[in-house]
Parts: C-alpha cells; structure tokens; sequence
C-alpha cells in the first residue's frame, strides 16, 4: 500500500517556481527538500493542504500570489541614473546592488538595463506583478521518526571527527 501525505509523514519532494505567462522556470531546488508534513511549518499552510492526501509521483501545481507575498510593484523604486555617475562594477544587468538611504537603511536594487547613457535600478521583488505557480513533485512518503517529528526534517549524521587533531 502506497503512503498518502499526512500529519507526521516524512516527505521528500523537489519544486520550481514557474512564470505562468512564460512557462519560464524562476528558480527551484536541485536536490530534494525533505521535511515532515504539518510540523514545524516548512512550507506555507496552502501548499501543506494542498499535498494532503498525495503519495509518491505525483505532481501539483499551487499559484502564487506574488503581490500579497511581495507587495505590489511600486515605480518609485525603479530610478534611472546617468552611466557617468555609476562605477563600472555596477553596471551589469541582473547585479543586486545594495543601497542605503540618508536614514543608514538598506535597500537591494536589481540593475535592469544598461545603455550606453544610463543604468536603471529596480528595488521591486522581482517576483512583484507576476503570475506564478509553485510546481511540486512528491518523490517519497513514509512515517516519519520521532526524532525527526521532533526536528521538523531529516536528521543528518555529521562527519566522524573523532581523534581528529585540533589545531
């Protein structure tokens, strides 16, 4: 009998975050995330109810509402600044800037477009005004330990260093 998601399962799964206009892939993980479903809180509550109930091999698709994780697009956040008053090392599209305002708060601005006048710099979320769709597919389910309820995840053994010399 195949194992369905449930509270206290250890799950294994990888995902992508997928442009839903473009199909283009934003990001994801290349080795498996592994977690134990309903502790702990690794994954939002929509996506954990979402895989209630799914076994190993399936695949689920959640959307993501971009504008309420990260606010909507504000364009007083996007500036232009003449290439002349920009260092050379800034001056690469998809380079995260950080800058800091007369208050000494940070930002992180994303250089967007270089032409040979200007640098433009975008402080939104990239993710901001897009549609997107959280993309999962269920590698493996089984009970979880105690040890590893406990933990929320996987307990990974670290190396033996025992008689090692300390230096």
């Amino acid at each position: 009998m195949e194992e369905i998601i449930e509270k206290d399962k250890y799950v294994e799964l990888i995902y992508q975050v997928v442009d839903k206009k473009t199909g283009a892939v934003l990001s994801g993980v290349e080795f498996p995330l592994g977690y134990v479903h309903g502790t702990h809180r690794v994954l939002s509550a929509d996506v954990e109810s979402e895989l209630d109930g799914r076994k190993a091999g399936d695949t689920i698709e959640v959307p993501i509402d971009c504008d309420k994780l990260f606010g909507p697009r504000d364009e007083s956040l996007v500036f232009i600044d003449a290439i002349d008053n920009v260092p050379e090392e800034y001056r690469e599209v998809g380079l995260t800037v950080t800058m800091e305002n007369e208050k000494g708060d940070t930002k992180n601005f994303i250089v967007t477009r270089v032409d040979e006048k200007s640098v433009t710099f975008d402080g939104n979320n990239p993710m901001c005004g897009r549609e997107a769709v959280f993309k999962l597919e269920i590698l493996s389910v089984r009970d979880a330990t105690d040890e590893e309820i406990e933990a929320g995840g996987k307990i990974e053994e670290g190396p033996d260093i025992a008689g090692m010399v300390k230096i």
